[in-house]
């Protein structure tokens, strides 16, 4: 297969070639460098594939690290070389269209992994040569009666032609031989170095076990041992080696010498610090990262009985804003001026600060007495927020909104705490930001409840959990039942039977609200002709309407008149069967492209409502520009009616509502009727239909029927 020109595979050869120059010249192969680079290319192919994972597996790296050893890369600068290679062009040449902050963040743990796997297969190398000059040792011991001449030559050549250092000592640790090895190690003479006692070699950051080992051995009670160790050099700074220790016995078996073989491990050592430290640190603002936080969090979390955390989530308020109108780079200058003001407010023991991602940051204090630190603590990073930030000459306000967790190491996981935490942080937000709250588990239980409403929605439609209830719609001149609402219920296998206010407004923002809608449509439509086609035979019920709700995502959905037609059509019931209600606010300030869709649905015989009629401080001059013919008169305006005698201003009101309306030719309906006397007063007022618990609750569709059969008969 041909790759197209500058694609993936072209991409792909141009970092094999550029990594092939930079390691070459440091390399000890034989091959020519165009054939290095025919050996390199298999494995930046293998890093690009680790790269682009869907499921990141750092395997890969420490393979390719292993790799370079085999190829005979094993001067330090090698490794060197291609960290410094892969950091500064896998992304560019090898990235894609990915996330570039995740990728840059891949990137690093694959240096790290690549030099883990380099340092792993270096070491069983070094190891392999020290069990060589081990044998042949210990070979030169054996055999020094048959061929002592012979076996020194071996040893020699081995002690002294080995890369690693090589050190003899007898057992009291005075010093008798060492290589070059070893002396370019310590850089010092060998003079020097023999004037040297191995247990003057201490060093403060020796593993507890070092010293013990090393009085065993030399008694005889093991062979061998193996650690990392650290040696002061006589300029001060510090070695770092993998050090094996053996015991040498003589004829007898007895303990005669020990042999220390010793690699060079500080530039490695040096590198794993400074890629643990960009893995775990943010790249932007320098402040710990996502994974460094959770690793102080898990700590935290563990500590013993009487230990308390606190924790800060912070969200700024409008940073989107700043990105979209000055740009990201603004943005980023913002984040980092951010993230100093928050550092310089964690300062004390067991406080930190880190970015969690974006412009969310988090600040974590430890102690037995956090419930007053953490409240200080939101204090002063609110406090270091209110100076104006200067971006590119323009002073920037920056607020933030906290939410805060406080409480026993312990009890919860650090997931648990920090998903408390943000759904306290969007609580100060949705209060209007610029704030903290702390967190409260009844609120932190509704908005999970929440959460997991909103994924069960989709399956919940799929299994038929929903079902709908039926409220009566009745003239108030005659009391006669003229038709019902349509309202939806959720039975929820856990939660029970769910009003339309618990799962309504979730359906609207995950744009269910659509299917779900034209269900309950088509449903409603149907139970609408079964009712006609029941009350046919009782002449004294006049035709049974089914009013539908309509949602705001509804009403700009392209497929809202043709699904209503589709339906009508297939139920067979006449578009006067049906009446549409639409909030007053989700037409307020309706241009005409909003109205046509129930213009096109009046035309055809659909009753258009306008539903809670005065509560959306609507223009009352646009209700002749409405294609609607009832209004449904908001419950607030009618709720004093309840009471004898009514309040006169909101009968004054409904009286001129309903004024209104009828000069309009718009029948008016009101919602939440109670009691008698209310009705009575509506009544009297002019008022055409009514519905509320005084005729009857929501209901199964039976009920309805039995209530209009009960009124033309009775």
């Amino acid at each position: 297969m041909i790759a197209e020109p500058d694609g993936p595979e072209d991409r792909l050869r141009r970092f094999a070639t550029i990594w092939s120059r930079a390691v070459f010249p440091v390399t000890s192969t034989s091959s020519t460098r165009t054939e290095f680079e025919t050996q390199l290319l298999p494995l930046a192919r293998r890093l690009s594939e680790a790269l682009l994972a869907r499921a990141f597996d750092s395997e890969a790296g420490r393979e390719v690290g292993a790799a370079l050893v085999d190829a005979h890369c094993t001067d330090p600068e090698a490794l060197s070389r291609t960290l410094d290679c892969v950091d500064a062009y896998l992304v560019l040449y090898c990235g894609g269209d990915g996330d570039q902050e995740d990728l840059r963040a891949r990137c690093a743990r694959l240096q790290h992994a690549m030099a883990a796997g380099f340092a792993r297969a270096l070491r069983e190398r070094t190891l392999a040569e020290q069990e060589a000059i081990a044998q042949a040792a210990l070979q030169a011991q054996g055999v020094v009666a048959q061929a002592l001449h012979a076996s020194e030559a071996r040893f020699r050549a081995v002690f002294e032609g080995a890369a690693i250092g090589i050190g003899m000592a007898d057992l009291e640790g005075n010093i008798l031989q060492v290589n070059g090895a070893l002396l370019r190690m310590f850089g010092v003479s060998d003079q020097t170095l023999r004037s040297r006692n191995v247990r003057d070699w201490t060093h403060p950051d020796d593993a507890p076990q070092t010293w013990r080992l090393y009085d065993e051995l030399v008694r005889g009670e093991r062979e061998h041992y193996h650690l990392e160790k650290a040696f002061y050099r006589p300029d001060g700074t510090v070695l770092w080696t993998n050090l094996t220790v053996s015991l040498l016995r003589d004829a007898d078996g007895d303990p005669q010498y020990q042999l220390a073989l010793m690699e060079d491990t500080t530039e490695r050592r040096l590198l794993n610090l400074r890629l643990r430290y960009e893995a775990t640190h943010d790249a932007l603002t320098g402040l710990p990262n996502r994974t460094f936080f959770f690793e102080r969090l898990e700590k935290a979390m563990g500590a013993g009985e009487g230990q308390r955390f606190g924790l800060c989530y912070l969200d700024l308020d409008g940073f989107k804003t700043v990105n979209d109108s000055l740009g990201h780079a603004a943005g980023d200058r913002l984040l980092v001026e951010v993230a100093d003001r928050l550092q310089s407010c964690a300062t004390a023991p067991g406080e930190m600060v880190a970015r969690l991602g974006g412009d969310e940051f988090v600040a974590l204090t430890t102690g037995p007495d956090t419930q007053r630190e953490v409240d200080e603590l939101a204090g002063r990073i609110m406090n270091a927020l209110l100076a104006p930030i200067s971006v590119d000459g323009r002073e920037l306000t920056v607020r933030g909104s906290i939410g805060i967790v406080e409480g026993p190491a312990g009890e919860r996981s650090p997931a648990e705490v920090l998903r408390s935490a943000d759904i306290t942080m969007y609580r100060a937000k949705s209060a209007g930001g610029n704030r903290f709250e702390l967190a409260d588990p009844e609120a932190d239980a509704r908005a999970i409840t929440r959460h997991g409403l909103t994924t069960a929605l989709p399956t919940a439609l799929e299994r038929g959990e929903f079902f709908i209830e039926y409220q009566p719609l009745v003239h108030l001149g005659d009391g006669s039942v003229r038709g019902a609402e349509a309202l939806v219920r959720w039975l929820h296998p856990q939660h029970g039977v769910l009003g339309p206010d618990r799962f309504i407004p979730l359906a609207e923002h995950t744009g269910l609200i659509v299917p779900l809608g034209r269900w309950v449509l088509e449903q409603s439509v149907r139970q609408a002709r079964e009712w006609r086609e029941l009350h046919g035979g009782v002449e004294a019920l006049g035709p049974l309407r089914i009013n539908v709700n309509l949602s705001p995502c509804q009403l700009t959905h392209p497929g809202l008149v043709q699904d209503t037609v589709d339906i009508l059509e297939r139920t067979g019931v006449a578009p006067d069967a049906l009446c549409l209600e639409v909030t007053e606010s989700a037409l307020i300030g309706a241009d005409d492209d909003l109205l046509k869709p129930l213009r096109r649905l009046a035309e055809m015989g659909v009753d258009i409502a306008l539903d809670d009629f005065g509560t959306g401080y609507s223009n009352l001059a646009n209700l002749r520009r409405l294609p609607v013919s009832i209004l449904k008169l908001d419950r607030s305006f009618t709720q004093s009616m309840q009471q004898f005698p009514a309040d006169p201003v909101d009968l004054k009101i409904v009286e001129g509502i309903v004024s209104l309306a009828h000069s309009l030719d718009l029948a008016v309906t009101v919602e939440g009727v109670e009691t008698g006397a209310q009705a009575e007063q509506l009544r009297i007022l002019g008022c055409d239909t009514a519905q509320g618990w005084y005729y009857a609750r929501p209901g199964p569709p039976e009920r309805l029927h039995e209530l209009a059969l009960v009124d033309a008969t009775g």
